[in-house]
């Protein structure tokens, strides 16, 4: 069993090439899953590395870290969006076995995020302070983590390339590529944090993402036109191709949407948490959603398998197998989630205990890992039916989703039990696993209906 095991586990890293449209499909389920788990591992471990030097810093800057990154995360949005449509085409082209299209499509994915990128950095630096009050920040914090800001989303081109290249690779099977990408820039993250934030203090941890995740992206640009990847690219592809362009915008255009939908909300609720609990609350919520974060990153491996295998499956016309896929990969997810819920419902104060001392942070930390926890089951499964549409190309059904269950329920919700019931700022943490259930319970439904075995890509 244990030689079968690192058998497996080495065949999943190699990176070869293999049809996931043939086989066993537990068995690829977890070839694609372990470096898709490995490499969103090792993502959220730089994320508590991360807050744990930041934190020395004071309440200041885990509130700056915190409400920066609410804000970043229309980026990881927009570029979650183009990753999701360049995964969805390149894993479809590549179950009709056309690599030279996926690659084609790739490249197009690559050129919109450039343009993004240029459109979003301009303002952003100059604009960085304002962007902080926007969220709550109270002066001080403005004072001190603007240049942390200006830093962060100045250099979001680096951030996009990333989701996308890594999208493509996945989209190709290549999950094994993906992951060394990613452990790349995460690596020389977490070596770099703690030296730049020792000498520049909160303008380091901002330097040392950049590099990182720009050390990560050239490893990607490396393989894609060296000819070492499974997706091979030439330069002459990334001449804009109106049609190819048009067919990633179509895709992609809804998942940006669908996940600007979920962060927006997440965005609404980092502001309540500080005007109503002040930056004590705000710090402690910042804490918990890191380790939140730092186990719900690694579902997402599984997540992005059944999207993968979703897509191609579809291309190579066996839906049966493709509906297998989902529904496997959704109980993997789900075995892996109650353990987590058991160790955030029931050790909460041990792992809130190693970034923060100061009693009021630790006590609202505490809630918040506690509350948000009681749900991992239904996070995780309905995190792999949303990606199974979306592996699919259905981007339009998981927007409407995640409308329902952030802004008509979550929003609404925490704003009323935290302002007005006794629950105050526990309420607001309370919506939190309530909208995720009803969002598994919809991507269940719409799954069931079956009209994503029909989308043209």
């Amino acid at each position: 069993m244990i030689s079968k095991s690192i058998r497996i586990i080495r065949e999943s890293l190699s990176g070869a090439e293999r049809d996931y449209t043939e086989g066993s499909i537990p068995k690829a389920v977890i070839l694609l899953a372990i470096p898709m788990i490995l490499e969103l591992s090792l993502e959220s471990v730089f994320a508590v590395v991360d807050m744990f030097f930041v934190s020395k810093l004071g309440e200041n800057a885990i509130a700056t870290v915190g409400l920066t990154e609410a804000v970043i995360m229309i980026i990881y949005s927009i570029g979650i969006g183009l990753s999701t449509g360049a995964t969805a085409i390149v894993a479809r082209r590549t179950g009709e076995k056309d690599p030279a299209a996926a690659a084609n499509a790739g490249a197009q994915a690559i050129f919109l995020a450039v343009v993004i990128s240029v459109i979003l950095s301009v303002p952003s630096v100059f604009f960085a302070g304002d962007i902080l009050r926007l969220m709550g920040a109270a002066e001080d914090v403005v004072r001190d983590g603007a240049i942390f800001t200006q830093i962060l989303l100045g250099g979001n081109v680096v951030i996009l390339l990333l989701f996308i290249i890594n999208g493509i690779f996945r989209g190709a099977g290549d999950a094994a590529m993906a992951m060394r990408s990613l452990w790349i820039a995460s690596i020389i993250n977490i070596i770099l944090c703690p030296i730049l934030i020792h000498y520049l203090g909160l303008k380091g941890a901002a330097i040392a993402t950049v590099i990182g995740r720009g050390s990560g992206v050239a490893y990607q640009l490396y393989h894609l036109f060296g000819g070492k990847g499974i997706v091979k690219f030439t330069v002459k592809q990334l001449k804009p191709v109106p049609e190819l362009i048009a067919s990633v915008i179509k895709i992609s255009w809804p998942a940006t949407l669908q996940f600007i939908v979920a962060t927006g909300s997440w965005i609404v609720l980092t502001r309540l948490v500080a005007e109503t609990g002040g930056t004590s609350a705000s710090a402690g919520y910042q804490i918990a959603m890191r380790n939140v974060m730092f186990f719900i990153l690694p579902a997402w491996g599984l997540s992005n398998a059944a999207a993968t295998l979703v897509g191609q499956n579809l291309g190579a016309g066996k839906i049966d197998r493709a509906e297998k896929s989902i529904m496997l990969s959704a109980k993997f997810n789900a075995i892996f989630m109650a353990f987590v819920m058991l160790l955030f419902v029931i050790f909460p104060k041990a792992v809130i205990s190693i970034f923060t001392t100061e009693p009021l942070v630790s006590e609202y930390a505490v809630n918040a890992l506690r509350i948000i926890g009681s749900g991992y089951i239904f996070y995780g499964i309905g995190m792999v039916m949303v990606q199974a549409l979306n592996g699919a190309g259905d981007t339009k059904a998981p927007t409407v989703i995640n409308f329902v269950g952030f802004w008509l329920i979550q929003i609404p919700l925490a704003y009323f039990l935290a302002t007005q019931t006794s629950l105050k700022i526990n309420g607001a943490f309370m919506a939190i696993p309530i909208a995720e259930t009803v969002i598994a319970l919809l991507a269940w439904y719409y799954l069931k209906r079956g009209n994503w075995k029909n989308i043209q890509v």
